[in-house]
């Protein structure tokens, strides 16, 4: 056997080593778990996941390579990944590069050969695990220092934000919508132009007057990493636009838009990251199999006291997937829709959106 060469320490002393196939360098992050059996690369360009090191379930990663077209972002800011094999040799006609190539490009580290279901199993039981990715030379001791040192991030949305507003056009289209962007998925974008519309990208801190600015139909909350109490001016803007504009608000969105509401935030455990949980519509009793990405949920319990209805929840574990308020004509779901690729199930709340901006 070949001698590893790197290896995981987690911050209670605990270590998988294995083998280093990206960047060489060393990385800091929270310990999260994807259980999509593809999706890698939207997973890796996902800006929710900033500075997390994800631990694929799925045992064989990189089979297909990575495309140009398929990014969910410029620029990956994910901290490290996790996998039990790593396909360096991709059979796909649209592959441009390897998975390997691309985290290298991207300075992004990551380790294959370990047991990602031990540690999966672990990750599951315990909430919000730091680790560090180093030498296989680093001794525990010195590991575990390291990651005791390194504070955890906050604010992450104000990184992974576009820094000035941006344009995306479409043919024949019938409708602008303002998107704050948060940590946006491209796809959110795609989905937006593909129903006819306009979309206008601002930065996470443009205010509720300069949005108005635009004359927007409808104006989109988007997906992102880290606590919604971390970005107070979100929630703020959110506040001063309820009633004016109608309003849709994708994961981190969708709690962003319940605490303007008054409603509360609580952490999860395990967090929901992947694409197979079952969300029940309350409005007409149908299940959708979804994709998800978040360590958060909007608390039942605080909706009740606020102009908020819950549309949507989890069959798992019956947290708020989804909530609504008929007289702003404003939804929201803790779910991604526009998940590419993952289930389509739900790809109709885009069209019900634009239905509110009818």
């Amino acid at each position: 056997m070949k001698p590893y060469t790197k290896k995981l320490v987690l911050e209670d002393g605990r270590e998988f080593p294995g083998y280093g196939f990206a960047a060489d360098t060393e990385r800091v992050g929270e310990l999260v778990f994807n259980t999509s059996m593809v999706g890698y690369q939207e997973i890796l360009s996902d800006p929710s996941y900033a500075d997390q090191i994800i631990v694929m379930t799925y045992p064989l990663i990189g089979n297909y390579g990575i495309t140009d077209e398929d990014y969910e972002t410029k620029f990956p800011s994910i901290g490290g990944m996790i996998v039990k094999e790593n396909n360096d040799s991709p059979s796909n006609f649209r592959y441009t590069k390897t998975l390997s190539e691309t985290l290298e490009e991207n300075d992004i580290p990551a380790i294959s050969g370990i047991d990602t279901r031990e540690l999966t199993r672990i990750l599951r039981d315990a909430r919000g695990i730091r680790a560090i990715i180093t030498d296989i030379d680093t001794p525990t001791a010195e590991a575990v220092e390291k990651i005791k040192s390194v504070e955890r991030p906050t604010n992450l949305v104000s990184r992974v934000s576009c820094k000035k507003r941006w344009f995306a056009r479409t043919t024949g289209y019938k409708y602008d919508i303002v998107a704050i962007d948060c940590g946006m998925k491209y796809n959110m974008v795609r989905s937006l132009n593909a129903h006819n519309c306009n979309v206008t990208v601002v930065p996470w801190n443009t205010s509720a007057e300069q949005i108005l600015a635009f004359n927007p139909d409808g104006v989109l909350i988007s997906n992102g990493p880290g606590s919604p109490e971390d970005v107070p001016e979100v929630v703020e803007t959110i506040r001063q636009l309820r009633g004016k504009v109608p309003m849709f608000g994708i994961c981190l969105g969708h709690q962003l838009i319940s605490l303007a509401y008054g409603a509360k935030i609580v952490p999860i455990n395990p967090g929901h990251r992947g694409g197979n949980h079952p969300v029940k519509d309350l409005t007409n009793g149908k299940v959708l199999i979804t994709a998800q990405n978040h360590g958060y949920a909007v608390d039942a319990e605080s909706v009740k006291d606020t102009p908020l209805k819950i549309t949507h929840i989890n069959l798992l574990d019956n947290t708020v997937e989804g909530c609504s308020c008929v007289a702003d004509k404003v939804m929201s779901v803790q779910f991604h829709p526009e998940s590419a690729p993952g289930p389509q199930d739900s790809m109709h709340l885009f069209e019900n959106f634009i239905d509110l901006v009818k």
